[in-house]
């Protein structure tokens, strides 16, 4: 299998499912996103990526029941696949190396 890279939207959408202590879905992983980031995030963006993540073997995603406070709408529960399990915990391995190969004092030379 050809392995797909993650871009960082991509990365903190994926973290955002994987941290959510209730169901996944479009308005709850929307509010996190923002809150976590500090940015101003649209709806289609965040829609956008789930699908996409989802295209890519990343996210799997069921529909709930239709409930009265949506207007009889259903929402769509997203969660993690082992997938998206293994390239988080890649990703995350890489990081951690990169932020250990960083000489002590490495950033006091460069904001001193």
């Amino acid at each position: 299998m050809r392995r797909s890279f993650l871009g960082e939207f991509e990365e903190i959408v994926l973290l955002v499912v994987a941290a959510c202590p209730t169901e996944a879905y479009g308005v709850v992983i929307w509010e996190d996103l923002q809150q976590q980031t500090g940015r101003s995030i649209t709806m289609s963006a965040v829609h956008a990526t789930l699908y996409r993540l989802e295209e890519k073997g990343f996210l799997s995603s069921v529909m709930g029941g239709a409930t009265a406070e949506r207007g009889g709408r259903r929402k769509r529960f997203f969660t993690l696949t082992a997938l998206g399990v293994r390239s988080l915990q890649d990703i995350q391995e890489v990081r951690d190396r990169l932020w250990q190969a960083i000489p002590q004092g490495k950033f006091q030379l460069i904001t001193g």
